[in-house]
């Protein structure tokens, strides 16, 4: 009984770290795709790119894909902490090595921060978009199509809600920073001569990301 716990506990660290590097290569082409607003403030090759993100039917695929993946990684994170609570209720006295840094010991929290805050992040677009609200942006020779831009800018124009991002994306780069590594951890990838590489390569994607995210609405309000 207690081997079949076992296995389960590792393929529930498997599975999780799976769709969480799933998550994180998202979150690449998505800052790729906002960054478009700052290097071509009119908005035209946003639009044109979240138009083909919006129409093209494998991307609406891959949508709902990416959506299930989100939540089983959150499920699994739940599970995974609830067996942890039940398995160890006072805590170890000597701490392991995946409990190195402040955050770790805090991943489900933040994680299910970050869950509300994209709730609330993906809901100011949807909302506006099944209710019709969204304004017509006119691209020559494409015919129109929705400004999506329009919509984020307006969106980082107000103070309260950059700064409320502003904190949600800090929480979130703390949570991939421990995440990276982790998951490499959770699949086997651990050695002396390379997990330092990838501990950096954490922090690198970490940061990169954090700040690559926290700029845009920034430029955006000061611009």
């Amino acid at each position: 009984m207690s081997n079949t716990l076992s296995y389960s506990s590792i393929t529930k660290k498997i599975w999780m770290s799976l769709f969480g590097l799933f998550l994180m290569t998202f979150l690449v082409v998505h800052l790729s795709i906002n960054l478009l607003l700052l290097f071509d403030p009119s908005r035209e090759l946003f639009n044109i790119a979240a138009h083909f993100m919006g129409t093209n039917p494998l991307i609406q695929i891959f949508q709902w894909v990416l959506f299930a993946g989100f939540g089983f990684h959150i499920i699994l994170g739940v599970i995974l902490q609830i067996q942890n609570w039940m398995a160890r209720p006072k805590g170890y006295k000597v701490k392991g090595t995946s409990e190195d840094s402040v955050f770790s010991k805090y991943m489900i929290y933040t994680g299910m921060i970050i869950f509300v805050f994209l709730i609330i992040h993906l809901g100011n677009f949807f909302v506006l978009k099944m209710q019709g609200d969204v304004p017509e942006f006119h691209q020559p020779g494409a015919g129109e199509m929705e400004d999506m831009g329009l919509l984020v800018v307006n969106l980082f124009r107000n103070t309260g809600y950059v700064i409320f991002y502003v904190i949600m994306l800090l929480l979130m780069g703390f949570h991939l920073d421990h995440a990276f590594q982790s998951a490499f951890q959770s699949l086997g990838l651990t050695h002396n001569k390379y997990t330092p590489f990838i501990k950096g390569l954490g922090h690198f994607y970490s940061i990169v990301i954090t700040a690559g995210y926290i700029i845009i609405p920034l430029i955006i309000y000061f611009r």
